[in-house]
């Protein structure tokens, strides 16, 4: 799972014809990973929402943007292992039009080994 990684603000001072390089790029970087066969799914996360924490009984709940950098979207790709996930990251066109992109990439755990428990994939 590649988690993006961004201030929340990063790309509120691009133009609008920017904003279209940006999102073509996108589009591009997706296409070519749908054609290599890495692409499971991919979707950019709305810039509204909550961050929830606490216990029951004693939530707090507050804007997520409160924090300068969110997760602005996710690739969940099929890669050989970390190393290759990690190639996969590093073509991400966040990095070509922002300063402030990271990427988390992660292997998505399928099975509890102490319950052989199976997550659902869908």
């Amino acid at each position: 799972m590649l988690l993006i990684r961004n201030c929340a603000e990063s790309k509120s001072h691009f133009s609008s014809e920017e904003d279209t390089r940006f999102l073509k790029a996108c589009e591009v970087y997706i296409e070519d990973l749908k054609k290599n066969g890495n692409l499971i799914k991919a979707q950019p996360l709305v810039r509204e929402g909550a961050m929830i924490s606490g216990t029951p009984g004693y939530w707090s709940e507050g804007n997520y943007t409160a924090t300068t950098e969110v997760i602005v979207g996710y690739y969940h790709v099929l890669a050989n292992d970390l190393q290759h996930a990690v190639a996969i990251a590093k073509g991400n066109p966040e990095f070509a039009f922002t300063a402030t992109a990271r990427i988390e990439v992660r292997p998505i755990k399928t099975k509890e080994v102490t319950t052989q428990y199976v997550y659902p994939n869908g």
